[in-house]
């Protein structure tokens, strides 16, 4: 081994070593210096009654190691923020008892404050690994192949069009398309499910899923900062940044509350001397007292670990949020608005029936028909091209291409002007030539969209969209919980009542355009208060925007809906909705129960230290255990 190696090496060694260090440092290190503060504290206790120097220099110890890291968050609020938090409370209160002769209440006060708040920080982060733990699921390179030649690649290099192998038991590095193999895979990480996927050639596999036994060949279709799994990873840094209106209260009312406890406290100081003759040393021992009682560490962590707990709770079964506010808002919805097609229905219609008017064939129609709507991304127009292939119709190429939003397309083909779209579109049309009630009995349990060549109605195509199975249950769910459902869809009025009525849903509105949609989410808005919006598509991101929660479909949904809606439901199972609003519910019960525990505690240890001689560490036992005890009862959420 060469000297240069050898350095290398050791260099490597220490490297890891110092990382290992500082994690260790990060997640242990505030409860070690704890520990060490309290051993310090009773080497001080031990010694007080004989050696009363020595303890006093293990009580100064122990106040330094074990208060250090809390003395400079609260010096560092005062200093650069101009404002006091519990912690500058909690020293000032340990140093004003160490000044009257009461060393060991004030070791005591930061040993177990300084204990409390590094159990709180594992609470804390315990509540959140679920999330930050998905960080690492993605791999950093990824096997390229290219002429038969295998090669190592970091994910950031490949290219869309790149083929990549993953071999059985690797995490797939891109989002992508089978190109050749099969397997199955598991894509707990992305959706949620327990149940892995089976994958063959054509399918989508997606950046951080796991490959099972086969070995797939995949065609890369997105740069790895687009996938699916890097949006999720943005999306979880959004939702644990963003606060929700309650936490926001909270940190706005306890910046003024410790402002009154001070001011509260040094009227406790300078007053009782004079109105009612206590001694100095007892006047400031209950000064003290009150700071650290009323101080409001436990009222401080009522909201936050809940939030996490719950937002982790929701990303291990596929829910996605983006900030704990949107989980605060699902608390109240009273009125729940869906999409149809691709978000009730599974948004894959076949085509049922074709009939022809004015002697037109059929295949002629059907081919004219899935000619130009090969050019769009509509499920109506894949189903319809989807037909034509399966009977052997070869497509021409149209010009003039133009969709007609939420109504239908045009083009040319052949030199005819043909125009495709909803019944709406051509009502003066088929009513002129009396095909409108032939219509009308196609439409009772069809989707049916009209062909029209050089201005006569040639002929109607009907598709039929399957429900998805959970729809009903769900509805049935949502219904019980007291919360009005809708259905919006641009789709024609008899096909929506009969997916509604599949559903149990009772309120329709259809033949809706996208700022339609947006109007009647405005209007649910006014009539409920609080309003969800599920939809999958581009035409449902401005009432996903408008909606008080916007859900998106995350399985097949559009990028406009993800990046617009509050919440994801990553792997399309419509029962997680209702799981949702529960989860929102139950966040906002084990709040509140959180904010009464520790405003009923403080009122009580408040009233003690004024009608008895309350000790210190007592004081600070009971409050520094409600405010583990609100976390624990935050942490409750996690399962």
């Amino acid at each position: 081994m060469s000297a240069n190696y050898q350095t290398a090496a050791a260099s490597c060694k220490r490297a890891e070593s110092t990382t290992a260090f500082q994690k260790w440092k990060n997640r242990y290190g505030e409860l070690a210096a704890a520990l060490i503060g309290g051993g310090l504290t009773a080497m001080g206790w031990v010694l007080h009654h004989h050696h009363y120097f020595a303890a006093v220099c293990f009580f100064i110890l122990s106040f330094v190691i074990g208060g250090y890291a809390k003395a400079k968050e609260g010096m560092k609020t005062l200093l650069y923020e101009k404002d006091l938090d519990v912690n500058l409370l909690m020293f000032v209160a340990a140093i004003g008892a160490a000044s009257i002769g009461y060393w060991t209440d004030g070791a005591v006060l930061i040993f177990i404050f300084s204990l409390s708040g590094a159990l709180e920080t594992l609470t804390v982060e315990r509540s959140s690994r679920d999330i930050s733990a998905l960080m690492g699921l993605n791999p950093e390179t990824a096997t390229r192949y290219i002429n038969g030649v295998e090669e190592s690649v970091l994910i950031q290099d490949l290219q869309v069009g790149d083929i990549i192998i993953i071999k059985n038991g690797e995490r797939i590095p891109a989002d992508g398309v089978i190109t050749e193999g099969a397997s199955s895979v598991n894509q707990a990480s992305i959706t949620g499910e327990s149940i892995p996927v089976d994958k063959a050639v054509g399918d989508t596999v997606f950046a951080g899923t796991l490959n099972g036994e086969g070995a797939l060949f995949v065609q890369v279709t997105v740069s790895s900062d687009s996938t699916l799994f890097a949006k999720i990873i943005r999306l979880v840094q959004e939702a644990q940044s963003e606060m929700p209106k309650s936490e926001r209260f909270m940190q706005k009312f306890e910046r003024y509350y410790a402002r009154a406890v001070v001011a509260v406290t040094i009227l406790l100081i300078l007053l009782p001397p004079w109105l009612i003759g206590w001694s100095w040393s007892v006047t400031m021992y209950k000064a003290m007292v009150f700071l650290v009682v009323a101080s409001p560490c436990a009222l401080v962590a009522s909201i936050m670990p809940v939030m996490l707990s719950a937002i982790s709770n929701g990303a291990r079964k596929g829910l996605l949020f983006k900030g704990g506010a949107h989980l605060e808002n699902l608390s109240s919805v009273h009125a729940v608005a869906f999409d149809k097609t691709g978000t009730l229905t599974l948004g894959k219609p076949v085509v049922t029936n074709i009939v022809t008017f004015n002697r037109m064939d059929e295949n002629e129609l059907l081919a004219a028909a899935a000619s130009i709507e090969s050019i769009s991304t509509h499920p109506i127009a894949g189903a319809i091209v989807e037909e034509a292939e399966s009977r052997g119709i070869r497509l021409a190429r149209c010009s003039d291409f133009q969709a007609m939003t939420g109504r239908g397309v045009q083009a040319n083909l052949g030199g005819t002007l043909w125009k495709i779209g909803k019944p709406s579109l051509f009502e003066e049309d088929s009513k002129r030539q009396g095909l409108y009630d032939e219509i009308g009995k196609l439409e009772k349990r069809n989707t049916v969209i009209l062909v029209e060549q050089d201005g006569i109605v040639a002929g109607a195509i009907a598709l039929q969209d399957r429900i998805r199975p959970e729809a009903v249950p769900m509805v049935a769910k949502l219904k019980s919980m007291g919360i009005t459902v809708a259905m919006l869809t641009g789709d024609q009025q008899l096909t929506a009542e009969a997916i509604a009525a599949e559903a149990g849903i009772d309120k329709v509105y259809a033949g809706l355009l996208p700022e339609e949609k947006l109007n009647i989410v405005k209007q649910l808005k006014e009539e409920h208060g609080s309003v969800v919006m599920i939809g999958d598509g581009v035409n449902d991101a401005p009432a996903l925007a408008t909606a008080t929660v916007g859900i998106a479909m995350g399985g097949g949904g559009s990028d406009a809906a993800f990046e617009t809606a509050d919440l994801i439901l990553m792997n399309d199972d419509l029962l997680k909705i209702s799981f949702a609003v529960e989860l929102g519910r139950r966040m906002k019960r084990v709040v509140k129960q959180n904010i009464a525990f520790a405003a009923f505690v403080i009122m009580g240890l408040i009233i003690s230290n004024f009608i008895s001689d309350f000790p210190l560490p007592l004081g600070v036992f009971f409050h520094e255990g409600s405010t583990i005890l609100v976390i624990l009862n935050g942490l409750r959420l996690l399962r």
